[in-house]
């Protein structure tokens, strides 16, 4: 008899589809991802690859219906309704799952200065701790399916270009009110300032702060770019953002539609990362057209001195954390 289970073979192989026809249900079924990103946004384009990666895996199966531009909240709100299973998916800053779930492997990611660039990241995110760390979530009621990078992270001023270390002293700079990102920049000598991410635009207008730390992508999706006219090239962590998905709906589905969910996140990671590097490479050519001054920081190793010993601060936090840092040093 034809079952489902035929759809996929056992050991799926990356990157590979259906060879065979697969007869449909009678009802799709439905699954809610939510993201706080632009369409522009490659936070938006993990959202879009990971759906057309699983309509190919096994066609008819599944419904993604994407709400992306905080139509469901922000991160941590839209983090929050898939552990409560409101939805079925999301994919939030990885800075927040520490936050939302007490498991703070993610921030392995964001440790200053330890992910060299988008290829880095790549090399990464096939490695066995990076299995790890998604498997991590488990216990709290997610199961981790992509984690990619959204976007090398810089620092936009609305005053003057900052070309030198001394330059950052008591700017009032938006971070996420995370512990790893405030303890980051209150090292590099500014003046944290927590707000949510739809509230950067309105702030940086009014000068109610005075730089925020920020992507080029994000700077083009959320119009930085009017309020802001000077970027400083730092790339001082990568913006690493995570699909993750209810555990309970997960362990619902038959092992096949589960190894194709699984299949879709591997491929979205994949393309989300070649997609985050292009446009960040030509996104700073779209900024300087619209005015924006794009310098490099002079010395940028004093910056590094300062925020070093944060890596192994948390690496004691999780031995996950702790194999990361030490793949990340190999590869």
């Amino acid at each position: 008899m034809f079952t489902r289970r035929t759809m996929l073979r056992n050991g799926i192989a990356a990157g590979a589809a259906l060879s065979m026809p697969w007869v449909a249900r009678a009802a799709a079924r439905t699954l809610r991802f939510a993201h706080a990103a632009a369409e522009t946004h490659p936070g938006h384009k993990i959202a879009t690859s990971f759906a057309e990666a699983l309509e190919k895996l096994v066609p008819g199966a599944f419904e993604i219906q994407i709400f992306g531009n905080r139509q469901l909240g922000d991160d941590k709100q839209g983090l929050e309704s898939v552990l409560s299973g409101t939805i079925e998916l999301c994919n939030a800053s990885g800075v927040q799952y520490p936050l939302v779930t007490g498991r703070p492997a993610l921030d392995a990611y964001q440790l200053p200065f330890l992910i060299r660039d988008y290829d880095h990241f790549a090399a990464l995110s096939k490695t066995d701790i990076a299995q790890k760390i998604h498997d991590d979530l488990e216990p709290a009621g997610l199961i981790g399916l992509a984690t990619a990078d959204i976007g090398q992270r810089h620092f936009l001023s609305v005053r003057e270009t900052v070309k030198t270390i001394d330059q950052f002293a008591g700017l009032k700079t938006r971070i996420v009110p995370v512990p790893l990102h405030k303890a980051i920049w209150e090292a590099v000598g500014v003046s944290p300032v927590g707000l949510p991410y739809g509230e950067v635009y309105g702030a940086l207008e009014t000068k109610v702060i005075d730089a925020v730390e920020i992507n080029v992508s994000s700077m083009l999706g959320e119009n930085l770019f009017e309020v802001g006219k000077h970027l400083t090239l730092t790339g001082h962590y990568p913006w690493h953002a995570t699909t993750s998905m209810n555990k309970m709906v997960f362990d619902e589905l038959e092992p096949d539609f589960q190894a194709a969910i699984r299949e879709a996140g591997r491929q979205s990671t994949a393309a989300t990362l070649a997609y985050a590097k292009e446009q960040d490479l030509a996104g700073r050519d779209e900024l300087r057209k619209k005015g924006v001054e794009i310098v490099e920081l002079e010395g940028l190793d004093k910056v590094r001195d300062k925020v070093s010993p944060l890596v192994g601060q948390w690496s004691e936090k999780s031995p996950l954390i702790a194999e990361f840092v030490k793949a990340a040093s190999a590869a």
